[in-house]
C-alpha cells in the first residue's frame, strides 16, 4: 500500500522543508522560474526518500544513519539559489557584472541537475526492486506519474531559464547538454562510492559530496576546454559560463586540488603497472618492495603538483606566476602577524592532540563526544583569523585540506614509512560512523568550516555568513552533541539519532554566539575592511543629527550603526 508524504512526515523533513521555504520567501519575482525548479526538486526528492525508507536496503551506507536523500538533494541548489538572491542585488546595485550572475545561474542549474539525476537514479533503483519481488506490483503508479509530473516541468522550466540567458537555441541546446553531462557523472560517481566505500555514508551524503566534486571539477573541465578548444565553442558559452574573475587565493586552491586528482589516478595507474611487470617477482624483500613505492608516490606527487598542475593553471586561467613563489610572497607580505599566527596553531594542535589522544585511548567518554572538543578547537583556531586575517585563513584552509587528502592517500595504500602511523593515530578517532577504508570525520570539520567563507568570496553584504560555519559546527553541533546526548529523549525521526532537545541547544547556542560576534565585529572595524561591506560610496554620514542617509541597501553597514547607537532614514 502506498504511503502518502503527508503521513510519512517527521521532524527531519519538516525541518528541511522549512529550511527551503526561507529561502523561497526571500526570492525577487526574477528568479521565479529557479525557485519553481527548487519546489518541484523538494516534492520530488521527499518522494524518493520515503520510498527509500519504505524499501529493503538497497546500499550499503552506514549504519544507524537515516537516508537524508532531501537534505542532501536540495542543499547545494538552496545556497546556490541564496547566492543568486545576493548577486542579483549586487546587479542591482551596479556592484558585479551581469556575467558574474549568470554563471552562477549556471552554477544553480548544474547543481539541481546533479541532484535531479541522482534522485531519478533512485527512483529506478527502487521501483526495479519492488516489481522484482512483485511481479503484480501497482501501489506506487501515483509515486511514479507525480515523479514524472516533477522531472517533465523541471526540465521546461531549467529549458526557458537557460533559454533567457542564451543569444541563439545552439547556445541552449550546449547548455543543457552540459547539465546532462553533470547528471549522468553525478550518478555513476555516488554508485562507485557506494560501493568502493561501504557503509561510510548515508545516501544523501553520499549525493552531497559526489554533487559537489563533479561541480567544482566540472568547472575546471570546461575552462580547459573553453581554453584549449575556443574556436570550437560559441563564444557566447565561454563568455557566460567561465569568463567571470576568479581571485588569486581561489586558483590556487584549484590547482591544487586538480593536482591531487591527477595524482590520486596517475599513482593508481603506476602502482598497478609496477605491479604487473615486477610485482610478481618474489626474491624481493617486503622492504624493498614498501620503499619502491614510496619512492614512486614521492615521485609522482612531486612531478605533478611541481610541474603538471602549475602549468594548467598558467596556461588555463593565465596565471603568470607559479604557486609555490606566490605562496611565500603571499605569507611574507604580513610576515609579522602570518607567521605568527602559523605559530598560534601549531600550539594549540601540539597541545589539544597530546592531551585528547591519550584520553582517547584510555577514556570510556564516547569517541564521538570527545572529537567535539576538536569543534571547539576549530573555533579558537578559526575565529580569530577570519576577523583579522580572512585571505590568509582562506590559503590555510585549502592548504590544509591538500595534507589531509595526501595524509589520507599515505594511510589508505600504506605509504612506507608514515602509512601504519597515520593510520593508527587516525584510528584514535574513528567512531561507528568512520571505517578503515576511509575517514571522513575530519575532512567535515575542516569543510564545514571553509566552505561557507570561500562560498562567501566576492560579493557578500551579509557579514556573519564567512563565520556561518565556524559558529553552527564549532558551537552549535557541539552543543546540540552533548545535550543531545545527555539528556535528548524526543527524535526527529524513527531511523535517525538526532533529538529534538540536541537541536534546540545547538539553535540556541549559535544564536548566542552571534549576538557576541555582531558587537565584536563592529568594534573591530571588521565591516569596513571587507570590499563588499564597504560603505564608503553608498552613505552620507550627517554628523550633525547622528542620522544615516541609506542611498543602496549595504545591510552590513545599518547593522554597524545600528550598534553604534544611530539612526536610519529610509
Amino acid at each position: 500500500m502506498a504511503i502518502s508524504p503527508l503521513k510519512a512526515m517527521n521532524g527531519e523533513r519538516v525541518v528541511v522543508l522549512i529550511f527551503v521555504l526561507r529561502v523561497l520567501s526571500s526570492l525577487p519575482l526574477a528568479l521565479l522560474p529557479h525557485a519553481l525548479s527548487l519546489s518541484l526538486l523538494s516534492l520530488f526528492s521527499l518522494v524518493v526518500e520515503i520510498r527509500v525508507d519504505n524499501s529493503p536496503s538497497l546500499f550499503k551506507t552506514r549504519p544507524g544513519a537515516s537516508s537524508g536523500i532531501i537534505l542532501g538533494a536540495v542543499t547545494l541548489p538552496t545556497v546556490m539559489l541564496s547566492k543568486l538572491i545576493q548577486l542579483s542585488r549586487a546587479v542591482s546595485l551596479q556592484q558585479i557584472e551581469i556575467g558574474e550572475l549568470e554563471h552562477m545561474t549556471m552554477q544553480f542549474w548544474a547543481a539541481s541537475a546533479c541532484s535531479c539525476g541522482v534522485l531519478i537514479f533512485l527512483f529506478i533503483v527502487t521501483w526495479c526492486a519492488a516489481n522484482k519481488k512483485n511481479p503484480h506490483f501497482s501501489c506506487s503508479v501515483w509515486d511514479a506519474k507525480f515523479s514524472l509530473s516533477c522531472v517533465i516541468l523541471y526540465s521546461v522550466v531549467c529549458c526557458i531559464s537557460l533559454a533567457t540567458i542564451s543569444h541563439t537555441g545552439f547556445n541552449t541546446a550546449l547548455k543543457l547538454l552540459w547539465l546532462l553531462c553533470h547528471g549522468f557523472a553525478t550518478v555513476k560517481l555516488i554508485q562507485h562510492l557506494l560501493s568502493t566505500f561501504p557503509f561510510c555514508a548515508s545516501i544523501g551524503e553520499a549525493n552531497l559530496v559526489t554533487s559537489g566534486l563533479v561541480l567544482y571539477f566540472g568547472d575546471m573541465l570546461a575552462c580547459t576546454i573553453s581554453k584549449v578548444c575556443r574556436l570550437l565553442i560559441p563564444p557566447e558559452l565561454v563568455s557566460i559560463r567561465y569568463g567571470i574573475k576568479r581571485s588569486e587565493i581561489g586558483i590556487v586552491i584549484q590547482v591544487v586540488l586538480l593536482g591531487l586528482l591527477i595524482f590520486s589516478a596517475v599513482f593508481k595507474f603506476l602502482i598497478h603497472l609496477w605491479e604487473y611487470f615486477w610485482g610478481a617477482n618474489n626474491s624481493e624483500s617486503r622492504e624493498r618492495k614498501e620503499i619502491w613505492r614510496s619512492l614512486i608516490f614521492l615521485t609522482s606527487l612531486g612531478f605533478i603538483m611541481i610541474a603538471v598542475a602549475p602549468s594548467w593553471m598558467m596556461i588555463v586561467l593565465d596565471f603568470d606566476v607559479h604557486p609555490v613563489p606566490w605562496i611565500f610572497q603571499f605569507i611574507f607580505s604580513e610576515p609579522f602577524k602570518r607567521l605568527s599566527l602559523c605559530i598560534y596553531w601549531l600550539v594549540l594542535i601540539y597541545a589539544s592532540v597530546l592531551r585528547f589522544y591519550n584520553i582517547s585511548k584510555n577514556s570510556k567518554i564516547e569517541r564521538i563526544l570527545l572529537r567535539k572538543y576538536y569543534h571547539l578547537l576549530a573555533v579558537l583556531m578559526f575565529l580569530p583569523t577570519l576577523i583579522y586575517q580572512p585571505k590568509f585563513l582562506d590559503l590555510a584552509f585549502g592548504a590544509a585540506l591538500a595534507v589531509f587528502l595526501v595524509l589520507e592517500i599515505i594511510r589508505v595504500w600504506r605509504i612506507w614509512p608514515l602509512g601504519q602511523l597515520v593510520h593508527q593515530f587516525m584510528s584514535a578517532f574513528t567512531d561507528h560512523r568512520d571505517s578503515d577504508l576511509i575517514i571522513v570525520s575530519h575532512f567535515s570539520l575542516l569543510l564545514g568550516c571553509a566552505l561557507p567563507i570561500w562560498m562567501s568570496s566576492g560579493f557578500n553584504d551579509r557579514p556573519l555568513t564567512p563565520f556561518a560555519g565556524i559558529l553552527s559546527l564549532g558551537i552549535g553541533d557541539t552543543m546540540a552533541s552533548m545535550v543531545g546526548h545527555k539528556y535528548g529523549v524526543l527524535r526527529w525521526s524513527k531511523t535517525g539519532k538526532k533529538t529534538i532537545e540536541g537541536t534546540a541547544a545547538g539553535i540556541t547556542s549559535v544564536l548566542a554566539a552571534c549576538s557576541v560576534l555582531l558587537p565584536l565585529l563592529a568594534s573591530t572595524g571588521y565591516f569596513l575592511t571587507q570590499p563588499s561591506l564597504s560603505v564608503s560610496a553608498h552613505f552620507d554620514l550627517q554628523k550633525d543629527t547622528g542620522m544615516v542617509t541609506n542611498k543602496s541597501f549595504p545591510t552590513c553597514f545599518h547593522l554597524e550603526a545600528f550598534l553604534k547607537g544611530k539612526k536610519f532614514i529610509y
